[in-house]
């Protein structure tokens, strides 16, 4: 979790999203479960960052299949979080993931 931490943190300060599987390949998660490895690893760092009042770092990571929006898993953890009301795709997510972004790149310093 260090080594994605540090991934998506730089992906961060670069202003830069990336997708699932780019993100595994640079993160060097181990096949043969590599994206839902990755998935759980992401959910862990949106329940540290949300217990410890940051923007969460997991914002950067996309699914190729939903153009520049997170997996539906994400909203449905922000849900269960009690950060963000609403449903998992169309404007509102959309307008979610672009403040969480937002929020994440006026925290990290850019690169």
């Amino acid at each position: 979790r260090d080594r994605l931490r540090g991934v998506l943190a730089n992906l961060a300060g670069q202003r830069r999203t990336v997708t699932y599987r780019d993100l595994a390949i640079l993160a060097e998660v181990p096949p043969p479960y590599r994206i839902h490895d990755l998935t759980l690893a992401l959910e862990d760092l949106i329940r540290e960052d949300h217990r410890a009042g940051r923007p969460l770092l997991a914002a950067v990571a996309v699914s190729r299949a939903r153009p520049g929006l997170p997996g539906r898993g994400y909203f449905l953890l922000l849900n269960e979080l009690g950060r963000y009301h609403g449903p998992e795709s169309g404007p509102e997510a959309a307008a979610e993931h672009r403040g969480e972004l937002a929020r994440l790149y006026r925290y990290w310093p850019p690169t």
